[in-house]
């Protein structure tokens, strides 16, 4: 049975209220420390020693959690990788107490981040941190190193109150949340389980709440045509132009499964909560050749009710169906699953710790969380699918994320950090330092 904690001494509440504020110069620098780290996939090196470094700061002892398929390739929530993890592995710190007298927590967040496009499209460098409007501009700076860095400042408001949790707290840095979810899974299992977890992943331009979310399946598909100079273009056959009569095949698709009776409850209200998105796009060898290979990359929403698996099974029907179309009579098709293999998930409100959550911010902060069902997808679907762990994920309000001049508002960081640091206190209750 999960012990319950009572209400936080006032004056405990109003110390550690008081050093959440005084730690924003500190939560600033830590992020700029992070988003200054070209984090993408196969270069979370800098800002995963960059956490060993925070955790350390806060006097936790870090340690590294690798991901190893093997280990992982029978479990429902593995995703099949796309490159080898050596060198990569996850960062996480357990803060222990003296004596263990109130609820364990998980404080986890991703370091990895989405290319940053065409960088002279940005005002800025991407990975220049700059503050604009209130607002601090950065590949990452909102999905999610700001709510890294709001967890981890939330445990040290706790420390400069003189406070710290009386129950266990982990703190995870984890990789690839934005193309499998691996790294969070491995972490998850090399840890003990908690009562329960928060991640501070960003809101949609607002402080939110996640409700639910999408499930996501990555799909690749390589056409082999037939090459020909283009005097003789109708011999050939271009695998750039078929590669493109298969991915528009999955525009009924996508419209099939935005039909009113495939969308769940939790999704009602939203537009087109199913998304397949071509995402890249490479083949060809010259401009006056008939281009012999294309590969296209595609992501495909899953709507709750239905499964990945159901839709990797669609996915394999449809490519088939499309490769028989008559302009890729003769053409090779070939088709891959690399990357996300990834359920929906329902995020219910009424568990204790979003409950706890979405009190404390409005007592932090004056505001509410605005519910959010995701049309994409976070790491917090492994503890609820897998591992039965009441999941709160709320953030700061971002905008433009996987985008141009990605951002995130100072004052809404600064709103998580006191909300995390009271569900917290309460969630874990609090001994003296």
């Amino acid at each position: 049975m999960l012990r319950r904690m009572t209400s936080l001494d006032p004056g405990a509440r109003r110390a550690i209220l008081d050093a959440c504020d005084s730690l924003r110069e500190d939560t600033l620098d830590w992020l700029f420390r992070l988003v200054r780290c070209p984090s993408t996939l196969g270069n979370e090196a800098s800002a995963l020693n960059e956490m060993e470094r925070l955790y350390r700061h806060m006097g936790l002892t870090p340690q590294r959690i690798a991901t190893d398929p093997a280990k992982l390739a029978d479990h429902p929530g593995f995703s099949p990788p796309l490159m080898d993890y050596a060198g990569r592995d996850n960062v996480a710190a357990i803060h222990r107490p003296r004596a263990a007298k109130g609820r364990s927590l998980v404080l986890q967040g991703h370091v990895d981040v989405v290319p940053e496009g065409a960088a002279d499209m940005w005002e800025t460098p991407p990975y220049a941190p700059t503050i604009r409007g209130g607002r601090v501009h950065g590949r990452g700076a909102g999905d999610m190193k700001a709510g890294i860095v709001s967890y981890a400042m939330a445990f040290a408001a706790l420390k400069r109150a003189g406070l710290q949790p009386a129950a266990e707290v982990q703190m995870q840095a984890v990789i690839e949340e934005e193309c499998t979810g691996n790294g969070a899974l491995a972490t998850m299992l090399a840890l003990p389980k908690a009562d329960g977890v928060i991640i501070p992943e960003p809101g949609p331009g607002l402080d939110a709440l996640y409700t639910a979310e999408v499930g996501v399946v990555w799909a690749w598909v390589t056409v082999s045509g037939r090459p020909a100079h283009v005097r003789d273009m109708q011999a050939g056959i271009n695998a750039i132009e078929a590669a493109n009569i298969i991915a528009g095949a999955f525009k009924d698709y996508e419209a099939e499964r935005n039909r009113g009776e495939h969308i769940h409850a939790a999704f009602h209200g939203v537009n087109h909560p199913v998304n397949v998105n071509l995402g890249t796009i490479s083949g060809g060898e010259w401009n006056s050749s008939v281009a012999t290979r294309c590969r296209i990359g595609l992501r495909v929403g899953v709507m709750l009710g239905y499964s990945a698996r159901q839709t990797k099974a669609d996915i394999e029907a449809l490519v088939a169906k499309a490769a028989t179309h008559e302009r890729l009579r003769g053409a090779q098709v070939k088709l891959e699953f690399k990357g996300f293999m990834a359920d929906a998930c329902v995020f219910p409100k009424d568990t204790a710790i979003s409950a706890l959550a979405q009190r404390s911010y409005a007592e932090a902060t004056g505001g509410t969380l605005r519910d959010y069902p995701a049309t994409g997808l976070t790491d917090g679907r492994h503890f609820v699918l897998y591992q039965g762990t009441p999941c709160a994920v709320f953030g700061p309000d971002a905008q433009d994320i996987h985008g141009i001049d990605e951002s995130v508002g100072i004052e809404s960081i600064h709103g998580i950090t006191r909300s995390i640091a009271l569900t917290m206190a309460e969630w874990c209750g609090v001994e003296h330092a």
